[in-house]
Parts: C-alpha cells; structure tokens; sequence
C-alpha cells in the first residue's frame, strides 16, 4: 500500500529552500536577485504552510487560507520591489547594492 510523502520530506524541502533564499539574500550584490531570493524564501513558508495544514488538519483551509495571504503579500512585494529596481536604475544606472547612494547627499 503507498502511503504517501511524509511530512518531513516537505519540511526539510522547505527549510532547504529557505536556506538557498537566505544565502542569496546575503551573498549577492544584485538588487533582483535579491528580491528572487525573498521570493523563493516566501515560497518556502508556503510549502512548510500547506504541508503542515495537509498533515495537521486536512479538512480546515486555514493553512491554505494563509498560504493564499503570504502569496498575495509576496505579489506585492515584487510589484514595489520591481518598481523600486526601474526608479533606482533610471537615476543611477545600477542595480548593485554598493553602487546604489541615493540617501548620501
């Protein structure tokens, strides 16, 4: 009889998302690979969301219902993010961290 993927799977699949997502976070100097990086981070709060929402509870949507809200938050914040990338590059020119010294003066 299959029984199906355990719970652990799903969280050690998330908990390694987010660790990629925080290595690009801190180890780039890209301001859109950055923002990848956050996405994929939310992404893994989703996963570890709904798996935990499938396990715990199968007939409640609560788990679904926050994994929906994280979605709509991370929808968002590509949207300000990505318009926050366009308005640095036209007055700077870059998109490098380093580079970027809008509030020096």
């Amino acid at each position: 009889m299959i029984t199906g993927i355990p719970l652990s799977w799903f969280l050690i699949l998330g908990a390694a998302l987010f660790c990629i997502g925080v290595f690009g976070v801190l180890a780039n100097r890209n301001l859109i690979v950055i923002m990848m990086s956050v996405e994929l981070m939310l992404n893994a709060v989703v996963l570890n969301l709904v798996a935990f929402a499938r396990f715990m509870e199968p007939a409640r949507i609560t788990g679904k219902a926050f994994a929906i809200i994280v979605y709509a938050t991370a929808a968002a914040e590509a949207a300000l993010g990505l318009a926050l990338t366009v308005a640095i590059w036209r007055t700077e020119n870059t998109v490098t961290i380093e580079e970027i010294d809008l509030l020096q003066g």
